[in-house]
């Protein structure tokens, strides 16, 4: 692993940045010196507290590993939590990710940080210990918020086709900046696009981690939705996937994060990859895996430069030990794409007044006057209607059940292939209370903080079987 113990301010780069620089009170040591504590690292190691350091040890793995991913295929840390705990062997020698679980996770996060995750296009025929692997276009961004204070975790998917401003470049992809001007220059334009918010550190990862991975996991079982046939000869790509249920190896997972040959272009990908990550969590937790996760730690790590200090990274990894599904929400920066008479290029511009809302209820900027959308009465919600029961016709009555209700802005989408036992409320554009206001009309369903459902929805409802019981019951 590259590591930097600078800000992303002062990584030397083509761009400048008169951005705050990190706090250094985001860790605190709450190491005791005294007598007792130094003998208590011996008595973990024959103790019950044995359990815990395991469990630790499988958290500082999925974080590493998830990082990596979400870099990589775009998707989030909310997607992997810690199921089943292993025990770690102390290390000795050189300082490594995999020391310290003796001294019992001293760290802790002491305010909400913000970590700008990069995976980063590998240049071809580069050496793999190149710095310039670090170098190239920033084919995912994310911007991760870690919050103690009501132990969440929340993250924001960057497209990179978005339309930005770059310093010294003029109106470009934001995915160019990493190009001009490394991380610095990245953390500056993304901090500016998103109401001068605060950047506290960044990972960067080389994409080609991610097919390395699936292939140590033994492979990912994932619901291809259709035949996904694409050949790129400029780009060496060649995707061929058939539709249902498959279990992919590197290669084919691959395939399915970067399929672009679809109507919805990048921020399509960026769905698959959520999946694909999905998918990933089950496995990692898989007890035939668990054993492998100090090697995936090994080898997930040469892929990262990041200026996280190891001790942050244990204070990240503690904070993330009691954290449940539920504890993660994960958006996509809310916009359009661009009209071909727009620009010569294809965009996604963003939507100002969701962004701002996004801002408040997922990074806690202060505004002075609530967003008109937030505003806006329940009733004229876009909510999208998806069949995902075995019944026909099924969207079509929900749509209905909605309309008696006082919902005038209701569509139905195209059948999900898949069936779902429990419905799902699609928090496609990141509003959370109204997704939970949503649900109390309902009376069934799970909240999914995630943008995977339809884009010109602020809600997808993914109808399940449980909303057919609902009905029985009341009729």
């Amino acid at each position: 692993m590259k590591q930097s113990q600078t800000s992303p301010d002062h990584e030397t780069s083509k761009g400048s940045s008169n951005q705050q620089a990190p706090r250094t009170d985001a860790v605190d040591d709450d190491s005791d010196t005294s007598p007792q504590s130094q003998t208590s690292d011996v008595a973990n190691e024959v103790s019950p507290q044995k359990n815990n350091l395991g469990r630790r040890l499988l958290w500082i793995a999925v974080f590493i590993i998830t990082a990596t991913v979400s870099a990589t295929v775009g998707a989030t840390l909310a997607l992997i939590t810690p199921l089943s705990p292993i025990v770690a062997s102390q290390t000795s020698g050189e300082k490594t990710a995999t020391d310290g679980w003796g001294r019992g996770f001293q760290y802790r996060l002491a305010r909400p940080v913000n970590i700008l995750v990069m995976g980063i296009d590998r240049l071809h025929n580069s050496p793999d210990n190149s710095p310039d692997n670090f170098t190239g276009n920033s084919d995912t961004m994310l911007l991760l918020r870690l919050d103690p204070t009501d132990h969440s975790v929340k993250m924001l998917s960057i497209p990179r086709d978005t339309r930005v401003e770059i310093p010294g470049v003029g109106f470009n992809k934001i995915n160019q900046a990493n190009v001009n001007g490394g991380a610095a220059l990245s953390a500056r334009v993304v901090s500016r696009t998103l109401n001068n918010v605060q950047i506290d550190r960044y990972v960067r990862v080389t994409t080609d981690a991610f097919r390395e991975l699936v292939d140590l996991v033994g492979g990912i079982e994932v619901f291809v939705p259709r035949q996904m046939s694409y050949v790129d000869e400029t780009q060496k790509l060649k995707i061929d996937l058939s539709p249902g249920w498959q279990t992919l190896n590197g290669d084919q997972a691959e395939q399915f994060a970067r399929f672009r040959n679809d109507k919805n272009g990048d921020i399509g990908r960026v769905q698959r990859q959520q999946a694909l990550l999905k998918s990933l969590r089950q496995r990692l937790t898989n007890p035939a895996v668990l054993p492998r996760l100090p090697q995936l730690i090994r080898v997930m790590w040469k892929y990262v430069d990041t200026n996280l200090s190891l001790e942050e990274t244990l204070a990240l990894a503690n904070f993330g030990i009691n954290l449940e599904q539920d504890d993660f929400k994960m958006v996509l920066l809310p916009g359009r794409f661009s009209d071909p008479q727009e620009y010569i290029a294809s965009y996604w511009i963003l939507d100002s007044e969701g962004r701002d809302r996004i801002m408040r209820q997922y990074f806690g900027q202060e505004t002075t006057l609530a967003s008109v959308e937030e505003s806006r009465s329940l009733s004229t919600l876009r909510i999208a209607i998806q069949n995902a029961t075995e019944q026909p016709g099924i969207a079509y009555r929900v749509s209905e059940y909605l309309a008696a209700k006082g919902f005038v802005n209701v569509y139905v989408v195209n059948d999900w292939p898949d069936r779902e036992r429990q419905t799902q409320i699609i928090v496609q554009q990141g509003d959370l209370t109204k997704a939970a206001a949503l649900k109390r009309v309902l009376g069934v369903g799970h909240i999914e903080a995630a943008s995977i459902g339809d884009l010109e929805s602020e809600i997808t409802l993914r109808v399940g079987e449980d909303w057919l019981d609902t009905m029985k019951n009341v009729q």
